[in-house]
């Protein structure tokens, strides 16, 4: 009898949805069509049922011939409604947008990654998290109370290459929550829907929490707060380095406050704008007419956030917070474990109708960046459980936060173009060396140079000097090769670093490889570290010569590289010896690296196993090249029965010599 009144319930819930959609007239020529029925999925669905309803667009200016080029404006609303036995914790969806959408709102979700709107989401989709609402409870634990059931997403944005008379859909909707599979969607004219279920082969941690389990990723945020009153609260917030290559140099932090809080005082960071115009003007002026705003930290919406410089540590004012005041850098536990956390604090003022000491609500919209540093996305703050600390007083006892949220970031891999760094190939048995990729690190839009052409081979030597200087070498060499040099010259890499992998020899026994980094940019990086991933290869490394080198087999066959003592900071371009006729010097590290065959047989180095398969520069991933270094038929070693080890000291010590 409770099954046939649930299904009756939510048959009822769903035609009056359908018929506050059809009260609302779309601005479209066509309008969507809406099924008839409810599907009989929702009946039977004992999970999470998602839906999609498209409700119609209008043409924007401006108006143009090219159907393509022309901009629409569209609305939609996405449903997610917990029809199963199981609470939904911090619900996500993911919509599969397909054309060319700018999504400028979404009212009950924030998009997962800390983009701002507008946010391009056409040909990728986007996921979207649930804010304010972020749980769904069950109809079993609400007597059907929708509103804690279900969440409604109204949709604004704008799409393009659509004809007047389509009626553009996502590809597909699904839940991306752990332990769920959803199959196709469904659609039906302007309306898509899916019904996700638990899947029977997740296993499940089962850990008994009050609230969520804290998840770990590649790096991850605590908001706790450790304080609570009625009109303001005190917040810790720490940053944890999880992932063996991660790093970030100078971070800067960002999220966005939904409450109309603002910052009174910071401790460990500090934020870039100290401007009280945006409180004094706005309400949080006119709620505390007689608070002294010339001394507030910041009043932004999205505050700008950074650490603070190694001086202040010990400020009584701003310091003495533990792991607090490294200038933003945060190293990876293979590093430095007292460097891969950073903490600051911050006083946050709340406004009505917040005025109660347990109505706290985190930031949104959380976004860390570094200077050259990988790309972390990250997903909304999601409750945990109440952190507990070392009780300050020294006594075997421990502390609780009043509350605490969890951010979790996972570092994504650079786009096509869109890489920080970037690597070259040369190697002994040939005098052409492939240099990074075209626009590897990205190209201005005005640039007079082809974009998508292929590097032009160049000589070694001119892998030492910049861009602007390796036209000529670059022309000449193609002169004495016969080789076919295309009208409209290839764009430069445009990138602040770039790694050379040399292959400098191969045996029976043995091989050896020399592996150069370059900065062409004007500032330094202290504490540099690189990373090669190496496919066959791993199991046959020995040694590097001049660099720290550790083998990290649980993290997809990497080879960890760090400078020597004293040799672990990679100065940025200098001058040349003559300013006015020498080209700008890069600054420089390499070293020799060596490998056995004893473990990899049927390794074949000069056909690919003896190059990278990845490479990382400070945990940021580099831009590899398309193609390999052809072996030349006059290009033989002269060495070839000499054991690899002394190759690579002989190589080392000439090296040392020229240094």
């Amino acid at each position: 009898m409770l099954m046939k009144k649930s299904g009756l319930s939510l048959k009822i819930l769903f035609w009056i949805v359908l018929a506050l959609f059809c009260s609302v007239k779309a601005q479209d020529y066509d309008s969507p069509e809406t099924p008839a029925t409810p599907p009989p999925e929702i009946e039977h669905c004992d999970g999470i049922f998602v839906s999609y309803l498209f409700q119609g667009r209008e043409k924007e200016y401006p108006f143009v011939k090219n159907v393509s080029a022309q901009a629409w404006s569209f609305k939609a609303m996405a449903t997610v409604l917990n029809t199963g036995s199981r609470e939904l914790k911090s619900w996500k969806i993911f919509i599969g947008f397909q054309h060319n959408e700018l999504l400028v709102s979404a009212d009950g979700a924030v998009v997962v990654g800390g983009d701002d709107f507008p946010v391009r989401v056409g040909n990728n989709g986007t996921v979207l998290a649930g804010y304010p609402q972020a749980d769904l409870k069950t109809a079993i634990d609400t007597a059907a109370d929708y509103t804690q059931m279900q969440v409604q997403i109204n949709l604004r944005g704008t799409q393009f290459g659509v004809s007047a008379k389509s009626t553009p859909m996502p590809r597909t909707i699904r839940l991306v929550n752990d332990g769920y599979k959803c199959p196709a969607a469904t659609r039906k004219g302007g309306y898509m829907y899916v019904c996700c279920r638990k899947d029977p082969k997740y296993k499940e941690k089962i850990i008994k929490t009050k609230f969520f389990p804290r998840q770990y990723g590649d790096l991850h945020f605590t908001y706790d707060v450790i304080r609570a009153y009625d009109n303001k609260y005190l917040a810790q917030v720490t940053i944890d380095n999880n992932h063996p290559l991660g790093r970030l140099d100078q971070w800067n932090l960002t999220w966005e406050w939904m409450r109309n809080e603002f910052i009174n005082t910071m401790r460990g960071a500090y934020t870039h704008k100290k401007d009280p115009s945006d409180c004094i003007y706005g309400p949080q002026g006119q709620y505390y007419r007689d608070f002294d705003f010339s001394s507030v930290m910041n009043c932004q919406k999205k505050p700008v956030i950074a650490d603070l410089p190694p001086e202040l540590q010990n400020d009584d004012n701003v310091g003495r917070l533990p792991y607090c005041c490294k200038n933003g850098a945060l190293l990876p536990k293979t590093m430095n474990e007292t460097k891969a956390r950073a903490i600051f604090q911050l006083e946050v003022f709340k406004l009505p109708p917040d005025m109660n000491r347990t109505a706290l609500t985190p930031p949104q919209n959380w976004k860390i960046e570094g200077l050259l540093n990988p790309t972390y996305k990250c997903g909304p703050p999601v409750r945990v459980d109440p952190t507990e600390f070392p009780d300050p007083s020294g006594i075997d006892a421990t502390t609780s936060a009043v509350a605490s949220w969890q951010v979790t970031c996972n570092m994504t891999r650079p786009k096509p173009k869109q890489a920080k760094c970037c690597v070259s190939y040369s190697a002994y048995y040939t005098d052409a060396a492939i240099p990074c990729n075209t626009c590897a690190c990205g190209c201005d839009e005005d640039a007079h140079c082809d974009k998508n052409a292929s590097p032009l081979l160049l000589p070694s030597d001119a892998l030492l000097v910049p861009f602007a200087n390796r036209t000529a070498k670059a022309l000449a060499f193609a002169g004495i090769k016969h080789r076919t040099v295309p009208k409209k010259l290839p764009c430069p890499d445009n990138c602040g670093v770039s790694i050379n992998w040399h292959i400098d020899s191969d045996y029976k026994n043995g091989w050896t490889a020399r592996i150069t980094l370059f900065n062409w940019e004007n500032f330094a990086f202290p504490d540099w570290y690189t990373a090669i991933q190496m496919k066959k290869a791993f199991p046959g490394f020995e040694r590097a010569y001049s660099f720290n080198a550790t083998k990290l087999a649980n993290a997809n066959n990497t080879i960890f590289m760090q400078g020597l003592l004293g040799l672990n900071y990679l100065v940025g371009e200098v001058n040349g010896t003559h300013p006015d006729s020498d080209p700008r010097v890069p600054g420089k590290q390499q070293t020799v690296i060596s490998f056995t065959k004893k473990h990899t047989p049927g390794i074949n180095v000069v056909q690919g196993d003896g190059f990278p398969s990845k490479v990382f520069f400070n945990g940021e991933e580099c831009a590899l090249p398309t193609q390999l270094p052809k072996r030349s038929g006059s290009h033989r070693s002269s060495v070839a029965m000499i054991p690899p080890v002394l190759v690579a000291v002989i190589t080392f010590l000439l090296m040392t010599v020229v240094a």
